[in-house]
């Protein structure tokens, strides 16, 4: 009876270290700082460096419009542009359920310009919550500030859309881990675009390439053993299981055997007047790489992005692309 009352007497301590310790974890953090006060002076050249990168760089615009997933690619849905309402719950294999938020101005108006740029650069809202990384603020809170403010006037342009969307909801125990993910910014000025590697590096990390083609493990932290190595499995319902490509200089697996003008047409080829993307039926391939998006880049961007990877030590990880959903 003795070592019964002991051991209850310990479960109990337990017990009441993990709640004091969960209640620390969501009263504390995220401790990114306070939303910093700033007004966006909108210019001509800021709205259309907003324009280009929300688009086909950091595309934010892909997540925050809906897509046509019966299409190759994923094609953004005509009347959806930014107004939110794309999901991702457990059949893609996350660990709750995410919906992409409306920002048009019908769904920020009440949000500083402050309160947009902390959201962007370190995930954290307007209420100091913490969202869940679909959004890859770990690599916007990498980008110059001025492109950032691009973005924000960019955002503000958008015609508004009234569309209400859910609100996003992690499973236990990413409810109380979301909070220990954001950290504060680390931003980085853009280098000069005539140093082609470091302004690839740069534009690499704006478009948070690494987010899909790095592995993680169930922490969510990167396997940096195989950065951009592709692998990074998305599950995809009704299609099946897509990974992400090795896009390392590796000759058999990566791209090694790519010249810088094949690499640039892989891309364009997206945004030729004559393309129209294909239907995609159950089962076959399907990806999330919103390639329309990413070849609207312009040419010297994307150069910068072969160089930069090239430099990269290559890695001759092997992927299996795609599994059929009815192999699974």
């Amino acid at each position: 009876m003795k070592i019964l009352k002991i051991l209850g007497i310990l479960v109990a301590a337990v017990i009441l270290l993990a709640i004091i310790g969960i209640g620390y974890v969501k009263a504390a953090l995220p401790n990114v700082g306070e939303a910093p006060e700033l007004t966006v002076d909108v210019t001509p050249e800021l709205l259309a460096r907003g324009e280009y990168l929300a688009n086909n760089v950091t595309v934010c615009m892909d997540c925050h419009s809906q897509r046509d997933w019966s299409k190759f690619s994923g094609p953004l849905v005509p009347g959806t542009f930014g107004q939110g309402g794309e999901v991702f719950n457990h059949d893609f294999g996350f660990p709750g359920i995410f919906t992409a938020k409306n920002i048009t101005p019908a769904g920020v108006s009440e949000w500083s310009d402050g309160e947009l740029y902390r959201l962007i650069t370190t995930g954290v809202t307007k209420t100091g919550d913490p969202i869940f990384p679909v959004m890859p603020y770990g690599s916007y809170g990498q980008i110059a500030h001025e492109d950032v403010i691009a973005i924000i006037a960019y955002v503000r342009s958008l015609e508004p859309r009234e569309n209400t969307v859910a609100q996003s909801e992690a499973d236990f125990p990413m409810n109380i881990i979301l909070n220990t993910i954001p950290k504060p910014a680390n931003q980085q000025p853009m280098p000069d675009k005539s140093d082609q590697i470091a302004y690839g590096k740069y534009l690499v990390t704006a478009a948070a390439c690494s987010d899909c083609h790095t592995p993680q493990t169930d922490k969510g932290e990167r396997l940096m053993d195989l950065y951009m190595a592709g692998g990074f499995e998305f599950k995809m319902p009704g299609f099946g299981v897509v990974r992400s490509a090795n896009i390392t200089p590796d000759a058999a697996n990566g791209i090694g055997s790519w010249d810088e003008d094949f690499f640039v047409t892989r891309f364009k080829t997206y945004t030729d007047s004559t393309y129209t993307p294909h239907a995609v039926g159950q089962g076959e391939f399907q990806t999330v790489m919103p390639w329309t998006m990413y070849g609207g880049m312009a040419e010297e961007d994307l150069r910068a992005i072969y160089k930069y990877l090239n430099s990269l030590d290559a890695n001759p990880n092997n992927v299996e692309k795609f599994t059929p959903e009815a192999s699974i």
